[in-house]
């Protein structure tokens, strides 16, 4: 299902975000259309995507975490509020961007034990990937959602988005960006254990 929102959601956010001059950071500026099409669009995904989650794979409680977050944020941004899109979207940009690159990780990830060829992409392309998410989720979201927060703490969303709504939105936000990090810890985690248990065995 990814396939078909990362990186559609993120060419259309950034085409979105150009289309009002890159003033992110303007709660002020009201939800266009196109920007709400952009959030239905990923609520429609979000909320598939957790069905899956919920019914698949329960015990993988963060990932369900980071959905519900998510699914709040673009709720009450499309439905509520009608402010912020352009900054919403910004962050979803940050947060499909690496998107491509992930679902080929994780189909690689998935047929690794039946394939030797996917074996072989998965060892090469993980710490591509935990390097370039790292980077994105580790450094760059949380310096975006930083700069997010002192502007709603100096009033730019006074008027049109209420002081519970954006305090709510940060804690989320913040929630699961160190969800996102605490999964990619543990991949780096396993990733040195895996080398390391090689590094062993080719020694034995």
């Amino acid at each position: 299902m990814s396939l078909v929102h990362g990186t559609l959601a993120t060419i259309l956010s950034i085409y979105s975000i150009s289309q009002t001059s890159f003033q992110i950071l303007d709660f002020s500026i009201k939800n266009s259309t196109f920007q709400e099409m952009i959030l239905e669009y990923s609520i429609a995904y979000f909320l598939v995507d957790l069905l899956h989650y919920l019914i698949l794979h329960p015990s993988d409680i963060l990932f369900i975490a980071h959905h519900l977050a998510t699914l709040y944020v673009f709720l009450t941004c499309r439905f509520i509020v009608h402010h912020g899109g352009v900054t919403v979207i910004s962050l979803l940009v940050l947060a499909e961007i690496t998107s491509p690159l992930q679902n080929i990780w994780s189909l690689a990830r998935y047929r690794r034990i039946d394939t030797p060829m996917a074996s072989e992409l998965y060892d090469k392309l993980s710490p591509i990937f935990y390097m370039l998410y790292s980077l994105v989720r580790g450094i760059l979201g949380p310096l975006f959602v930083y700069k997010m927060g002192l502007a709603f703490a100096s009033g730019k969303g006074d008027g049109v988005i209420c002081r519970a709504m954006w305090m709510s939105w940060m804690v989320v936000i913040v929630s699961a960006i160190l969800v996102s990090i605490l999964w990619v810890m543990n991949l780096w985690v396993d990733l040195f254990r895996e080398r390391q248990r090689k590094l062993l065995k080719k020694c034995n």
